[in-house]
């Protein structure tokens, strides 16, 4: 795994050796010196490194590939290379730039009409959201699935959706009856110590930058509210919503940082060893495990057969074959994934 992680890392360097020696032929002193009065040729390989070479390499460090990244990519190299190379060297090739301009008109307005076309829907959104049993943080994005498309813009706006409700909407609710991850944790606690420290960050440092940098001091101050209404909101998802089981599924999520959702059936083996349990994780396993101000260890681990889907802020999603489990209930809790596991044996 480490050894993989160096060769894709490799892609990186190479990509940023590219732009950086891009950057330095023609915005410095020794660049400037070295390039020919007719630039015509060096502008030609400038703009294929732009975009070609740095498309293909970003695509390999991520090791996805798809045509449609392929145009966004050399779409954002054009303007790339509009800011990078000087107008007067790229003069005979600036309809170039303006084709990437276009292509990224193109996908804001199409994102423009995504987002409208989700604000369109919220009212059936909102309904389906009412009527299923399920806990918000998993209703709602079904919801939002499947009245709208399934692009990364519609993701982070679902998330930004659910943030703004538990922090402003969600203060009259009730928990949800049901087992929990979070009361025998410090987690509360520790939410409301980063809130208290970012507002007091807040109030210290930004009227300080205030007098040295306007626009910087007014982009502090906005990223630190959103994090401040992001922890509160986080806090009563956490609060708010409970471990929920249905006979074949356990949907299980820690705030607005990540949700799953299982099959018991798709349990290969419930590891219960102390060993194992008190051990370092390995990279495919996610933990559902509340921070807090000593070490915790999980009391399950999961052994899935097949990887599931874990959702993070923002809509991303990767794949792990574990899942660590500290539960505040924990004969409950194992009693429940026992009973699970055994009434759907053959079921998947």
């Amino acid at each position: 795994m480490i050894a993989l992680n160096k060769r894709q890392n490799r892609w990186l360097v190479f990509l940023l050796v590219v732009l950086a020696s891009n950057y330095t032929l023609y915005n410095t002193g020794i660049g400037l010196s070295i390039l020919p009065a007719e630039s015509k040729g060096v502008v030609i390989g400038s703009l294929i490194d732009f975009l070609i070479v740095m498309p293909v390499l970003f695509m390999l460090y991520k090791r996805k590939f798809s045509v449609k990244q392929a145009i966004l990519l050399a779409a954002t190299g054009c303007i790339a290379a509009r800011f990078i190379i000087p107008l007067e060297h790229l003069q005979p090739f600036v309809a170039v730039t303006w084709i990437g301009f276009a292509i990224e008109g193109t996908i804001i307005l199409l994102e423009i009409s995504l987002i409208a076309s989700l604000i369109c829907y919220m009212p059936k959104i909102l309904a389906d959201v009412r009527g299923s049993a399920l806990p918000d943080l998993f209703s709602f994005p079904k919801a939002v699935e499947r009245h709208t498309a399934k692009q990364p813009i519609i993701q982070m706006l679902c998330t930004d959706f659910l943030m703004l409700y538990y922090g402003f909407a969600s203060w009259k609710r009730k928990e949800r009856t049901g087992l929990t991850l979070h009361k025998n944790s410090s987690y509360i606690a520790f939410q409301i110590m980063l809130i208290h420290g970012i507002v007091i960050e807040t109030i210290g440092i930004h009227w300080w930058l205030h007098e040295k940098s306007m626009i910087l001091s007014i982009l502090l101050l906005i990223l630190n509210v959103y994090s401040v209404v992001f922890f509160m909101a986080d806090m009563q998802a956490v609060r708010l919503n409970s471990v929920y089981a249905t006979h074949d599924k356990l949907y299980l999520s820690l705030g607005l940082m990540k949700r799953t959702e299982l099959h018991f059936g798709n349990i290969e083996e419930l590891v219960e060893d102390i060993e194992l349990l008190e051990g370092k994780l390995t990279k495919d396993t996610i933990d559902f495990i509340a921070r807090d101000f000593g070490e915790a260890y999980p009391q399950f681990i999961l052994k899935m057969k097949e990887p599931i889907d874990v959702t993070f802020m923002l809509g991303i999603k990767k794949k792990y074959t574990k899942v660590a489990i500290k539960a505040d209930q924990v004969q409950e809790f194992r009693e429940m994934l026992v009973q699970g596991m055994e009434s759907n044996q053959v079921k998947m």
